[in-house]
């Protein structure tokens, strides 16, 4: 394990100076061939795993690993929902792939239990294939699915790369942007958008009440402040004080209100300035509610990062399974829906 640090940092070393060189043709080359990418893939991602081992232990891994393939194997047996024609059904917007499409499942058949009607609006990440395309179907008959296809047409008509290149340069590498980009391009109104990886155990009003009246935008409250830019870049590009411990976990906004051109001013601002992040897209949310009046759901009740008793014994509304929680999520969570 001591010769792969090294070996790590040394091609690091060389990715970084190479992109950080200051001739324009270095700098080229190095977006030609995507190094930003080939750093994440051969130092970062390598580094977390090696951090996440010597944390987690391998044989806890290997448990949690098999964990979730027990819960993504029971999602192929969750029955179809049958639907009413309600005058209450909310759409609920989820961006899904191969890794993710049986969380889509579990999240959403959690709210169905619950006894609330939904769609849910399924954007393709991109890896959604036609197996597990048709699995969302089979459990959701009301579902739709929005093919990257159309994804992709309505990039091209509402964010060409020629004016947004920052954005659609972070969209390709950096999925998680794809739930602001891809979900509010191109419509109006206001959308609920839920991370896949979160269990409903209670009715959740204060989602409910938003759904059938939303008048501000919405999110849930964070463990700690996690932007991973400094304040004072953020609340200079913004002009507002920022919103503390923003959580996207749960985010409501109206796609009317959001202005594309100053998400590639900050976006572009963000990486010159400070670099690329994996919470860029929760930076760039906060930025866009600065200063706004929002709804925010409950910590004590809407909360990101359970423990395990909590995750045993669900005394909360909703559980949002981030970092070290989703082991707890694999092993017992997805249990109580079953």
């Amino acid at each position: 394990m001591g010769n792969l640090k090294v070996k790590l940092n040394y091609y690091k070393k060389i990715i970084v100076m190479i992109a950080n060189s200051q001739p324009s043709r270095l700098q080229q080359w190095a977006k030609t061939f995507k190094l930003g990418t080939l750093l994440y893939r051969t130092y970062y991602r390598p580094k977390g795993f090696l951090q996440k081992c010597q944390r987690r232990g391998f044989i806890n891994m290997a448990i949690d690993r098999w964990s979730c393939q027990r819960m993504e194997a029971a999602a192929y047996r969750l029955p179809p929902v049958n639907f009413d024609d309600s005058d209450e059904t909310f759409n609920i917007y989820f961006l899904s792939g191969r890794k993710f499409w049986y969380q889509t499942c579990f999240c959403a058949y959690s709210l169905v239990q619950l006894g609330i009607q939904i769609r849910p609006i399924v954007y393709d990440d991109g890896s959604l294939t036609q197996k597990y395309a048709n699995e969302i179907r089979r459990v959701f008959p009301n579902v739709k699915i929005v093919s990257s296809l159309e994804i992709g047409e309505l990039l091209d008509q509402y964010l060409p790369v020629s004016q947004f290149p920052y954005l659609r340069e972070r969209r390709s590498n950096y999925p998680n942007l794809r739930k602001l980009t891809d979900i509010h391009l191109g419509s109006g109104g206001w959308k609920l958008v839920l991370d896949s990886d979160m269990l409903f155990f209670h009715p959740p009003t204060f989602i409910l009440n938003w759904l059938r009246s939303p008048q501000q935008p919405c999110y849930m409250v964070d463990t700690e402040t996690s932007y991973g830019y400094s304040d004072a870049l953020m609340s200079s590009l913004a002009q507002a004080q920022l919103p503390d411990r923003l959580n996207v976990g749960i985010c409501g906004l109206n796609s009317h209100e959001i202005d594309w051109e100053k998400l590639e001013f900050w976006c572009k601002t963000l990486i010159e300035q400070e670099g690329t992040h994996y919470y860029q897209e929760q930076a760039l949310i906060a930025m866009l509610l600065a200063d706004q009046s929002c709804a925010i759901a409950p910590a004590e009740d809407y909360i990101v990062m359970p423990d395990r008793n909590e995750v045993i014994q669900p005394q909360a509304v909703l559980h949002h399974y981030v970092s070290d929680a989703k082991t707890w999520y694999f092993r017992y969570g997805w249990k109580h829906i079953i």
